[in-house]
């Protein structure tokens, strides 16, 4: 068990999925709805009750909007998990919109299917010019740089313990960058503030469930340190932790595994296959993130091993596609992600009165 006089370090995970970000987003907000009732604090945030947060895509514009910064007192969150929501219930079809000239130029085949003006503009409206240092709390968002071939994690820690430029960058292009999966966004070239440029697609293509990546993270920092967070703990945190030291809650974007026959497949070529394959590397790679973080959490005794949760909703009727953002789908995610709270009341409950213990 962790020691009296410290608190668990805990940790939200969320994994990439498009549009389907509406689910996780539905669950973090019932979350923060159950913190305010208990504590009796109706300005409470869901980036109060974390002490890191990892993302990939939509699971990385998550974890900007929870972690940003009040404007005028910094250490504090600015949004509540309803406005990070809202973000994709008002404004879904901004994002995933095509005029007639990107039509065309879809059905030619010649260039990503939607523009990514409205969603730098929604990004440059809930995050400014934030720096990724300027994060309230540690932070994994995962993006690939396919001309360096090489993965890339944003971390808010390492950005303020190298002291310099080269690891800082604005936060909105960060989310820019988690969030350009190939085929749907054009990829995206940012620069560091020391003018480095980084030419990345979507963190999912190597690791849609990031949350081994946290655990993985959380282990190399020292969470009394200054420069991980803003601000102070009421209780002492472990640096360094380990899976005993950690709370950690990953929610997954919707579980609809499409059956794939083999006569389809036996004589396929590269066209019929490739939606395929990245259909089962993502699933694939949650997939084998759980069962790793499970069997770790399995080696430990008593409470500490039911400190590792896995949030996986069911789509129910909403579509599996990441860019349906037609007002019944938008509904009906949002419904997925009601039905998941009515049907594992008790576990989040539980999850909420975890996450006031070890605040």
């Amino acid at each position: 068990m962790t020691n009296r006089n410290t608190s668990k370090v805990r940790i939200l995970s969320i994994d990439g999925g498009g549009i389907r970000g509406i689910i996780p987003a539905t669950i973090v907000q019932y979350l923060e709805e159950r913190i305010r009732a208990v504590t009796n604090n109706s300005n409470a945030k869901i980036g109060d009750y974390f002490d890191m947060i990892a993302g990939t895509s939509t699971g990385g514009i998550l974890t900007c909007i929870y972690l940003c910064p009040q404007d005028d007192e910094r250490h504090l969150p600015k949004y509540a998990a309803s406005d990070a929501l809202q973000l994709y219930m008002e404004h879904g079809d901004e994002i995933f919109h095509k005029n007639f000239w990107q039509q065309f130029k879809n059905f030619k085949l010649w260039n990503e299917n939607f523009p990514v003006d409205s969603l730098e503009k929604l990004l440059n409206r809930y995050l400014g010019d934030t720096l990724l240092s300027q994060l309230i709390k540690p932070c994994v968002i995962s993006a690939y740089n396919f001309y360096e071939r090489r993965a890339m994690f944003f971390n808010s820690a390492d950005s303020r313990k190298l002291g310099g430029e080269v690891k800082e960058f604005k936060a909105r292009h960060i989310a820019r960058a988690t969030s350009a999966a190939p085929t749907y966004f054009e990829p995206a070239l940012i620069n560091s503030l020391s003018e480095a440029p980084q030419y990345l697609i979507d963190g999912g293509v190597f690791v849609n469930n990031p949350a081994l990546c946290a655990y993985s993270e959380a282990r190399s920092l020292e969470f009394t340190s200054k420069q991980v967070l803003y601000g102070s703990y009421q209780k002492e945190k472990p640096d360094y932790p380990s899976a005993k030291d950690m709370l950690l809650v990953s929610i997954g974007t919707g579980s609809s595994k499409k059956r794939y026959e083999f006569d389809d497949l036996k004589n396929a070529g590269i066209i019929k296959w490739l939606p395929v394959i990245i259909d089962i590397m993502m699933s694939g790679n949650s997939e084998t993130v759980h069962y790793h973080l499970s069997k770790m959490w399995d080696t430990l005794e008593g409470e500490d091993k039911k400190d590792y949760y896995r949030l996986e909703p069911e789509l129910g009727m909403a579509s599996p596609d990441m860019d349906n953002v037609k007002k019944k789908n938008l509904k009906l995610l949002h419904d997925a992600g009601q039905t998941f709270v009515f049907n594992n009341i008790k576990m989040l409950n539980e999850i909420a009165d975890k996450l006031i213990l070890h605040s």
